[in-house]
């Protein structure tokens, strides 16, 4: 921006660098831990059209894949995935500051145009200056939690995410999709593990957002006492202390095919894709390391590193849970819908699902969202209660 002096600017760019992290997710209801956006930061948003659609067709796999490419191709774009994101199951949003705003229109127009091509999906895309969100009454604040001490994931309150949302939905601040043809880095976006079957009964995805009419302090309540049972002996992560399973080495190629920047034949990136996924097949299976890669290790991280709670300006988790717990939660839930308290949407399914975005396999900064096999977020937002 004209007229900003470069120590303004590195410390904008530091900003979320500098966030303090917190390593227990149920202090995320405490405000001290959010820091507002600078004024000039953006969000971008993204929001696949009709994505219920699609996965009542049987397309959650590529609808995840679609939502987590957005935080890929943004995250090598930037050359750094040390940025405030989040993954929506069906969509994603990211914080960046303005002198990034070029990049991330550029790479958005990009994914865009990737998943209508790739997938046929209409993928809604949009910029929306924060300085625009304050100007109508609402806040973005982050705060930075550690689900393990490789990796960090932003959490948002403030409630301006959710307006942003709700603005793009509406047609407002939307970017168009690059020509037809244009490909997006999505150097390291995967999914190579089996679908995830739970081991206490059942796979929940959970979304609760604060009635509009309620206050922090009502909600922030609610907040502690659906983590206290999440956080109880009948919930869990959805993943195995080992990790999940490897799938065959060609299960699931077509999508990761679909992320290849090809040469003019196509069939030399498409041989090297297969040998690299059979030799890491190979690799897990026999379990033992190969150079700096150890499998067992990388196992370990990642079951740590899963992003499978979060908070946008609403609690969404993926609970592997007693089907108690899940009807426990739901009457604690509806109670508070009743009340005034909150809306919130469950869907219940048998797996869970992993997208993973892994820059570099002997890094331990490697990314994985957990969703629901069978719908995930996307089928519980559609049972949440519309505001009146």
């Amino acid at each position: 921006m004209a007229g900003r002096d470069e120590p303004a600017r590195e410390a904008e760019a530091d900003f979320y660098a500098r966030l303090p992290v917190f390593s227990r997710f149920s202090q995320l209801t405490d405000p001290g831990l959010y820091a507002p956006l600078p004024e000039d930061w953006v969000l971008g948003l993204s929001d696949i059209v009709r994505s219920t659609s699609a996965i009542e067709a049987g397309r959650y796999k590529e609808v995840n894949t679609a939502a987590a490419s957005v935080i890929a191709a943004i995250a090598n774009t930037l050359g750094t995935s040390d940025f405030p994101f989040v993954f929506g199951g069906d969509g994603a949003s990211f914080a960046l500051p303005a002198s990034q705003a070029d990049l991330a229109r550029e790479a958005l127009a990009a994914v865009a145009a990737w998943v209508r091509d790739a997938f046929g999906f209409e993928l809604r895309i949009a910029l929306v200056p924060v300085a625009q969100i304050r100007a109508h009454g609402y806040d973005v604040r982050i705060a930075r939690f550690a689900a393990s001490p490789d990796v960090a994931y932003a959490m948002f309150s403030g409630g301006g995410l959710a307006y942003a949302e709700r603005q793009m939905k509406a047609g407002a601040f939307t970017l168009q999709p690059a020509p037809p043809g244009t490909l997006p880095d999505l150097t390291g976006l995967s999914c190579r593990f089996d679908e995830i079957t739970p081991q206490r009964g059942v796979i929940l995805s959970l979304i609760v957002l604060p009635d509009p009419e309620t206050s922090a302090e009502s909600f922030n309540a609610l907040v502690g006492r659906v983590l206290a049972l999440a956080e109880g002996p009948e919930a869990g992560r959805p993943l195995p202390e080992g990790g999940p399973a490897l799938a065959s080495p060609f299960k699931g190629f077509g999508i990761e095919a679909k992320t290849l920047k090809r040469d003019r034949g196509g069939l030399t990136a498409l041989a090297r894709l297969a040998g690299n996924r059979l030799a890491a097949f190979l690799i897990f299976r026999l379990g033992r390391p190969i150079g700096s890669f150890d499998p067992g290790k990388y196992r370990h991280q990642l079951v740590e590193n899963t992003d499978f709670r979060k908070f946008d300006d609403g609690l969404r988790m993926t609970l592997d849970c007693t089907p108690a717990l899940a009807g426990r939660l739901e009457a604690l839930l509806s109670d508070a819908e009743k009340t005034g308290v909150a809306r919130f949407g469950l869907h219940r399914q048998e797996a869970a699902l992993m997208t993973c975005f892994v820059p570099s396999p002997t890094r331990s900064d490697h990314i994985h969202f957990v969703d629901g096999a069978m719908g995930g977020y996307a089928m519980a937002a559609r049972s949440l209660k519309p505001v009146v």
